[in-house]
């Protein structure tokens, strides 16, 4: 349903989803009042993604994944764009996909997720988007990176 091509991940994370590195830009006390992105060039974590989305597409997908570091201690939203190429109720289709996953929440249409609604639980929650009735899809993701999260069995769209 979806163009895998060209596939975009905005994530925006705390600074313990930066890692444990004792490095100074990720210290708490000089993310505060910040924002920036790191990893563009190749996040550690891309690969592994990349490989998922490839398993579920049967094929190898085009990803541009971009972390920001964000002025919160924990929890990662990320605002994921695909170009749409049918036509289809992508909110029914999300309900319909995760409605028997215990720890997937998927928002009422027009919903907006977000990190502090699910802060020390392990549920991730998720909203869909097609902003102006247009070809691209936006879904809305977060979640506590510091809770141990349940797997999701991935699903092709």
């Amino acid at each position: 349903m979806i163009e895998d091509y060209n596939l975009i991940a905005d994530a925006k994370s705390g600074v313990s989803g930066a890692g444990r590195k004792a490095e100074v830009g990720i210290l708490f006390a000089e993310a505060g009042d910040n924002f920036k992105a790191y990893g563009v060039a190749g996040h550690r974590h891309l690969p592994e993604i990349r490989q998922g989305l490839s398993i579920v597409a049967q094929r190898e997908v085009g990803l541009t994944f971009v972390p920001h570091l964000t002025p919160m201690i924990r929890g990662i939203h990320a605002t994921l764009y695909a170009r749409i190429k049918t036509n289809a109720d992508l909110q029914t289709l999300f309900e319909k996909r995760y409605a028997a996953e215990p720890f997937v929440d998927v928002m009422p249409a027009g919903s907006h997720p977000e990190t502090r609604s699910v802060r020390g639980s392990n549920r991730c929650r998720i909203a869909v988007h097609r902003p102006q009735d247009g070809d691209t899809v936006v879904v809305l993701s977060a979640i506590d990176n510091l809770v141990k999260v349940q797997p999701v069995r991935l699903c092709r769209i």
